[in-house]
């Protein structure tokens, strides 16, 4: 009933009405609203537990190292992101760097990731962890305490105040049986034409949790500088992703921008994948992903800093687009032209037999998830906007300025396409 009262409410809004941008204002993130407070340690015997599927919010001091615990079972992969988030007005060098591991209970290290910013400008960086519960002889493949690590490397420059931290700790099942242990090596690595549809109007959410759900077709918006943008693309088992930036020309005047757009691609646990920067000065520049695989379970085997490895998960892969704060030193401040040109390509296979569940539920699932939502504004979206949420097509519907009534009956409608879906699914 609460989704009811909220669209009647949004109902109520005169046609015409401003609506709020959906992305964050330049410079800030917008943390899961559900998140729960969490202090990290400065030693292993104090540090406090982390659950999956929660997220936590956290703080990480300069040239701080902080200690995180997880209980987990013996047959479970377990990952956990982390977001650092610069504070209003840091100062940042592209050196500057968050790292993140998970270490057992003897201090060995089960997997490690560093992320830098990569430029002057601040933005939110992502690093990831995991334990990998498959047999073989690792030191992380039984059930216990085991420890996340988060450290800041700052570099001569930075802004001595802490940064805000996500913790998003995410498990997935083992398989019913065990199969292939190596990487696929014949996939299509061709890059196929950008699709040449005309441009939609979508606005990026404000973090991972406001993503902004996009299929394939072509999108646009319109960041200002300092401004990141967060999609979500569902991605099934046997297709491949293809994905291009493009920032238009400006009429103003001014010198090249080194990595004025940086486009990154993170899987549904968000771990990085890959990513592509622009160059500015003033003219339209496109850019492109390099060719992904199709999403596949063997895809981990690869080597874990080959981004074949990262696209081992069907569900929502996210597209984070960063526009440098320099941009409004040499061209104003904006709003500027953003082009996002997206490509699934293949048809979804079955993917494999998990033993359990995902937690939270439905994480790898596509079919139950994140489509129906894309397939209910392919029907009744009639127009442009986006909320965030991935809820966009009940905000086109609430706004436009159809009677109350009209709305409530839609509101069912989508109710019970969803109801069966997930039935199907199941």
């Amino acid at each position: 009933m609460a989704v009811v009262a909220a669209v009647l409410c949004a109902a109520a809004v005169p046609a015409g009405g401003t609506a709020l941008a959906a992305g964050a204002s330049p410079g800030s993130y917008e943390f899961d609203e559900d998140a729960r407070p969490v202090e990290g340690a400065t030693g292993t015997t104090e540090a406090e537990r982390l659950d999956v599927a929660t997220t936590y919010r956290s703080s990480l001091p300069q040239g701080g190292k902080l200690f995180y615990r997880l209980e987990l079972d013996a047959t479970s992969n377990v990952y956990v992101s982390v977001t650092a988030v610069p504070r209003a007005d840091a100062t940042v060098t592209p050196t500057d760097s968050l790292k993140v591991s998970v270490q057992n209970a003897n201090s060995r290290s089960c997997s490690y990731d560093t992320a830098t910013f990569g430029s002057r400008s601040p933005h939110p960086i992502v690093a990831w962890g995991e334990r990998e519960a498959a047999p073989g002889g690792s030191s992380c493949e039984g059930a216990g305490t085991y420890y996340v690590v988060v450290e800041r490397v700052d570099r001569s420059g930075s802004t001595p105040g802490a940064w805000d931290l996500e913790l998003a700790p995410v498990s997935e099942p083992r398989l019913r049986q065990t199969g292939s242990t190596e990487a696929p090596e014949d996939w299509n690595s061709a890059s196929p034409t950008p699709p040449l549809s005309e441009a939609e109007q979508r606005e990026g959410g404000g973090g991972f949790s406001r993503a902004t759900t996009i299929g394939q077709g072509v999108w646009r918006d319109h960041p200002r500088p300092g401004q990141t943008l967060f999609y979500k693309v569902p991605v099934d088992w046997g297709q491949q992703l293809y994905a291009t930036a493009e920032l238009g020309s400006s009429s103003s005047d001014g010198s090249l921008v080194a990595s004025a757009l940086d486009m990154s691609l993170y899987n549904p646990v968000r771990a990085h994948i890959d990513d592509v920067s622009l160059h500015y000065n003033g003219s339209q520049k496109s850019e492109s992903l390099d060719p992904l695989p199709p999403v596949a379970y063997d895809n981990r085997y690869a080597n874990r800093s080959d981004p074949v490895s990262g696209m081992r998960f069907a569900g929502s892969y996210y597209l984070v687009v960063h526009l440098a704060e320099q941009m409004a030193e040499e061209f104003g401040d904006g709003p500027f032209g953003l082009t996002l040109r997206i490509r699934v390509s293949g048809t979804a296979d079955a993917g494999p037999r998990y033993a359990g569940k995902a937690e939270p539920p439905n994480l790898f699932d596509v079919t139950a998830q994140e489509q129906t939502a894309q397939e209910q504004e392919a029907v009744i979206e009639g127009g442009s906007g986006g909320s965030g949420s991935g809820d966009a097509a009940m905000t086109v519907v609430a706004v436009s300025g159809i009677g109350a009534g009209t709305v409530l009956v839609a509101v069912l409608g989508v109710w019970t396409v969803m109801a069966r879906r997930r039935a199907r699914a199941w």
